[in-house]
């Protein structure tokens, strides 16, 4: 049966959302209860049963289940100053359950804990490249590194609700195998064999998570944007109405490898002239002038800023080569906002005129607005914890039970 083409992968948990029964609806308004106190806390029972439309005592009862859960906690009295006897103020806890996120990128590992709070509560990073390199020992890495920030998290009194790992490659419905990753060299990999057993695990692609964090976290995002983010390749993630818009097989996003010059060089993909070739990261070294080296959007940045013409010169032309893709991109889709993230974050000042200019002028109608994320490269790392965040506060009864 194919896909649904609108559908946000599970993550965190991963299990079926609540049904119509008694214990659907119970598992809903646990979630609503969760959503309200994370979003809006601290409240008072009375203050939520007031914005979700309960009886105080139906939330008391669910409230009372999500402290002993230890999803919840009381902070005391609210403060004085109002009218009858203070309730107490409850929040989401800092402590039981949290997000392990993880992001494979073609010359870094990393690994971050968020608890429910949304802080980042332990991180590990590991530089080296992951170009051609075996998925075992890449994956043996990651996790050395998982199992470390998961004992600085237990130090902490937190455990890991799932583990949600980012990939710079096409992922199957399953949420799982690697179909295609060409900068790694990854072809049908199930990362689930090769990663810790015990731990619920969402993977999918690095623009999608990327593409959720700025959902989750940016300031002001719109509802319906396009975000575009980049490493040695780029990607693209498609959000409409607030989830992301994934394609029949799951890989809508692939800007990439969009074509812009049909005849041009070849490309990792097997196509020709695709954007990576001209906007990638090694595309840009290479018309600058420069080797790779550990920080290459710093030392791109940092010549660019000194004036240098050469890595100017490289660097308008990779923005114009971007407005040529995005231009079909917005027209196609009419989103709200693209949305600069990933190493693009930090090119902005030098990439945005050329690729402004280049939508303006290919634009049927008001030119499609574009910002920068403040997120930056950390976008897709936070993107993939936050997921598994979010499953806990989607369904914090199936999360109990984990425990």
């Amino acid at each position: 049966m194919t896909a649904p083409l609108h559908q946000a992968r599970p993550a965190g948990p991963g299990r079926a959302l609540p049904d119509n029964t008694q214990q659907g609806m119970r598992r809903r308004n646990l979630a609503r209860v969760m959503h309200t106190v994370s979003a809006e806390g601290p409240l008072s029972r009375a203050a939520i049963a007031s914005r979700i439309g309960l009886t105080r005592a139906a939330v008391s009862t669910l409230v009372d289940e999500l402290i002993r859960t230890g999803l919840l906690q009381e902070l005391g009295p609210e403060r004085p100053g109002r009218v009858g006897r203070p309730g107490s103020a409850l929040a989401v806890s800092g402590h039981g359950p949290a997000g392990v996120g993880a992001e494979i990128g073609v010359d870094h590992l990393a690994v971050c804990v968020v608890d429910l709070r949304g802080r980042v509560r332990a991180r590990a990073v590991r530089h080296g490249t992951n170009r051609n390199r075996a998925p075992e020992p890449v994956l043996k890495d990651l996790t050395a590194l998982i199992r470390q920030v998961v004992a600085e998290a237990e130090r902490q009194d937190l455990w890991a609700a799932g583990l949600s790992v980012a990939v710079p490659g096409l992922v199957s419905w399953d949420g799982r195998t690697v179909v295609r990753a060409p900068n790694l060299g990854w072809h049908d990999t199930d990362l689930g064999a090769l990663l810790p057993d015990g731990l619920p695990l969402t993977v999918d692609n690095e623009a999608n998570f990327g593409g959720l964090a700025e959902l989750w976290l940016g300031e002001d995002t719109p509802r319906d944007f396009l975000h575009v983010s980049a490493e040695i390749g780029i990607g693209a993630a498609v959000v409409v109405d607030g989830c992301l818009l994934r394609g029949t097989r799951g890989f809508a996003g692939e800007l990439g490898h969009v074509p812009v010059a049909p005849e041009g060089p070849a490309c990792p993909c097997g196509g020709r002239g695709c954007l990576e070739q001209y906007a990638g990261e090694e595309a840009v070294l290479r018309a600058a002038g420069l080797e790779p080296g550990e920080d290459r959007i710093g030392l791109l940045a940092a010549r660019a800023a000194a004036g240098d013409e050469r890595v100017r010169r490289a660097l308008r032309d990779a923005g114009t080569a971007l407005g040529v893709a995005l231009t079909g991109a917005v027209h196609l889709l009419d989103p709200g906002r693209v949305v600069l993230g990933g190493a693009l974050a930090g090119l902005a000042p030098w990439l945005l005129p050329s690729l402004e200019a280049e939508l303006a002028s290919r634009s049927a109608g008001r030119a499609c607005p574009v910002s920068v994320s403040r997120l930056g490269p950390e976008g897709p790392l936070l993107g993939a914890a936050h997921a598994v965040v979010r499953g806990v506060l989607d369904d914090p009864a199936t999360v109990a039970e984990l425990a």
